[in-house]
């Protein structure tokens, strides 16, 4: 169980180093260092601190894709754990140090196996999944060509803190998580005194009643069997209560699960908004910003993950999802492009599950000792998917 320890110490060594974005330095070092001595070609990226390192089968076959994400959040962690993050307003809040880990684990499980091997494995480290497209601009930097050929499956893993039981898989056919978009509106009024706001253009009532117009659109324009999320996250306006401002601006996160929806959402929320100001006399500078696509599994490699999980750990350890998750993710620019699905694994830090905290909560806790069931899962699906030729 060496292999498990040393997994084990180097997602905590990376949880207590948690970095940001596309660019973190040490955790490249450290994903390096632990691939070091392995019989793979290893390359960085360019315009982000990516690894894609490909590992060579014995004889010609198929390219699989497999993918870990390796950045943190702009959380400060009250998780009391001994490995908390020793970076200030930093931490590995979404597990990706879970999922960096256990991708490292599944090169060594399959460089043990490289002479069985017929076609090449690409192990895709990714920083900037967290807002930053890191996927998209791998995929520019030719992630998918690694081997030199187009991959022709890829897989991945997501670690919940509370939604599943410990080492639990689950997945879903077809949408599995959400587009997602940014909604940003600016409301230009005229400011003036609190007390005459008959002598000014006052745009807090009118960002208020979008926000509360936005939901009522989602139940009257898209069908009950659509799921359409519109959530306003941020609302700015004004200094002191006295005080008309001249502008009001809030912030709204939009997730859908079709391309018709994120069509009919993206020109319907701008109408809406721009409507209702011109209904207070007022202008609305309205921005609908495009973010990651539906994340889709196709169904036929659904099934091998769903088949594949129940034979190396048994059929009460998978669960078939029925609802899409609304999250988002940017493994879906991949899925996009290549055959191939993604999944969930349970890694709660507690027996029973129910009730934890989630994912990118400052007290989300993770198990790490899910990290040997999730190497070994992403290294069979690719080492069975090769040998399916």
């Amino acid at each position: 169980m060496a292999l498990r320890e040393d997994l084990i110490a180097l997602r905590r060594e990376l949880h207590r180093h948690p970095e940001l974005g596309l660019d973190p330095p040490g955790t490249q070092r450290r994903v390096l260092a632990a691939l070091d001595g392995l019989p793979l070609d290893v390359t960085t990226g360019r315009a982000l601190s990516s690894v894609t390192a490909v590992l060579r089968g014995a004889r010609p076959g198929p390219v699989v894709l497999l993918r870990g994400d390796m950045d943190a959040l702009p959380i400060t962690e009250l998780a009391e754990v001994p490995f908390a993050s020793e970076v200030p307003g930093v931490m590995h809040a979404c597990g990706h140090d879970l999922h960096t880990a256990g991708l490292v684990g599944a090169a060594h499980l399959l460089a043990r196996r490289r002479g069985e091997l017929a076609g090449d494995v690409v192990f895709m480290f990714q920083p900037g999944e967290e807002g930053y497209d890191g996927a998209g601009l791998m995929i520019e930097e030719g992630v998918l060509e690694a081997a030199g050929r187009p991959a022709d499956a890829a897989y991945g893993l997501h670690v919940l803190a509370t939604d599943f039981p410990r080492g639990v898989v689950a997945a879903r056919p077809g949408p599995l998580m959400s587009a997602s978009a940014g909604l940003f509106v600016r409301v230009v009024g005229a400011g003036g005194h609190g007390s005459a706001p008959h002598d000014a253009a006052d745009p807090i009532p009118a960002a208020c009643a979008m926000v509360t117009a936005l939901q009522t659109m989602v139940g009257r324009r898209f069908s009950p069997f659509e799921p359409v999320v519109i959530t306003v996250g941020a609302f700015h306006a004004g200094t002191r209560g006295n005080i008309i401002p001249d502008e009001a601006v809030f912030e709204a996160t939009v997730r859908t699960f079709s391309i018709a929806a994120g069509e009919l959402v993206a020109r319907e929320s701008v109408r809406l908004c721009e409507g209702i100001a011109a209904a207070h006399g007022l202008r609305a500078e309205v921005r609908f910003v495009p973010e990651y696509p539906v994340t889709v599994n196709d169904p036929d490699e659904y099934d091998f993950v769903s088949r594949t999980a129940r034979e190396l750990f048994g059929s009460g350890r998978f669960a078939a999802m029925e609802h899409p998750d609304p999250g988002s993710e940017d493994f879906s620019r991949v899925l996009q492009r290549v055959p191939g699905a993604y999944c969930f694994l349970g890694a709660a830090a507690a027996d029973d599950h129910r009730g934890l905290p989630n994912n990118h909560s400052p007290r989300a806790r993770f198990d790490d000792g899910v990290l040997l069931a999730g190497a070994t899962l992403l290294a069979e699906l690719a080492a069975r998917r090769l040998a399916r030729g």
